[in-house]
């Protein structure tokens, strides 16, 4: 049987004080995460590892969270962070890609003003490093992004990109135009076919009305495993802050249900085997 991995969820302590983007006055977002909190959701659904990615803009967060995955089996990897515009941050990704949970890098591009920002000359060394490491590039954005993602990777061919998030669709407003649907698809349709990117089918709980349904969900859902096929899709549950919209078991459930239409095969890619792929993940022992 494939491991069951969650691909992307977070823990963090805001007192650390460099979560620049976590509104102050939400209970949900500010307070202690630890493994001991999502332990008892993995022993339920029997997830064995966890991609634990970054949600801080510092190296110093990095070096936390490789910490936390010292002391937790069921952290299996690392997404961190390094500063793209600090050449000097090579040393960093080189010291961090020596510990043996580090994976590769989350630039938090949602966050930066510029669009254009990822093609800028003075970045593509990182871009070159990664894949001289042998390291990941999550690519988190918003649909805004998605031309600019796909002249990036396909100016770096060789480095393996995955796509967060589903690029954050709008879906709370398709019910408004459906051209807000079609551009969306279009551009992941591109990345999908002249690209060989991986797609995180998480997030779209938090895109979505706070009375979220299946049905609000199920065309993102399907158009990603379509598009991507189910050996590109992995699963994360974006915990916590997919509590914002639902708990784990919920937004797990919800996904199972979207997936439920693929062969048991192609459903243990999307629950794992992507994953292990993508990130170079050990099998349990």
């Amino acid at each position: 049987m494939t491991r069951r991995i969650d691909a992307h969820q977070h823990y963090w302590e805001p007192r650390r004080g460099d979560y620049d983007w976590m509104p102050q006055d939400n209970e949900v977002l500010t307070r202690r995460y630890r493994p001991q909190d999502l332990q008892p959701s993995l022993d339920k659904h029997g997830i064995s590892g966890t991609v634990l990615v970054q949600a801080a803009a510092t190296v110093a967060e990095s070096e936390y969270l490789l910490g936390v995955a010292d002391a937790s089996d069921s952290v299996a990897a690392v997404v961190g962070w390094i500063d793209f515009e600090k050449r000097d941050d090579h040393k960093h990704l080189t010291r961090l890609a020596r510990h043996p949970k580090f994976v590769g890098v989350r630039p938090m591009i949602q966050d930066i003003p510029d669009v254009n920002w990822m093609l800028r000359a003075d970045i593509q060394w990182a871009f070159n490093a990664l894949i001289d490491l042998d390291l990941t590039f999550d690519a988190l954005g918003y649909p805004q992004h998605l031309d600019n993602f796909l002249i990036l990777i396909k100016r770096h061919p060789d480095l393996r990109v995955v796509i967060d998030h589903c690029m954050k669709p709008r879906i709370r407003d398709h019910a408004e135009s459906d051209a807000v649907f079609a551009d969306w698809a279009n551009g992941m349709t591109r990345l999908a076919e002249e690209t060989q990117s991986f797609c995180k089918l998480s997030g779209l709980v938090t895109e979505a009305k706070q009375d979220w349904s299946l049905e609000d969900l199920h065309p993102y859902a399907s158009h990603v495993l379509k598009a991507f096929g189910a050996e590109r899709v992995m699963w994360g549950s974006d915990w916590p802050v997919c509590r914002l919209r639902a708990e784990y078991d919920d937004w797990l459930g919800a996904a199972r249900a979207l997936a439920s239409h693929l062969t048991t095969e192609e459903q243990d890619q999307v629950f794992g085997g992507t994953a292990m792929r993508c990130y170079r993940l050990e099998p349990d022992p």
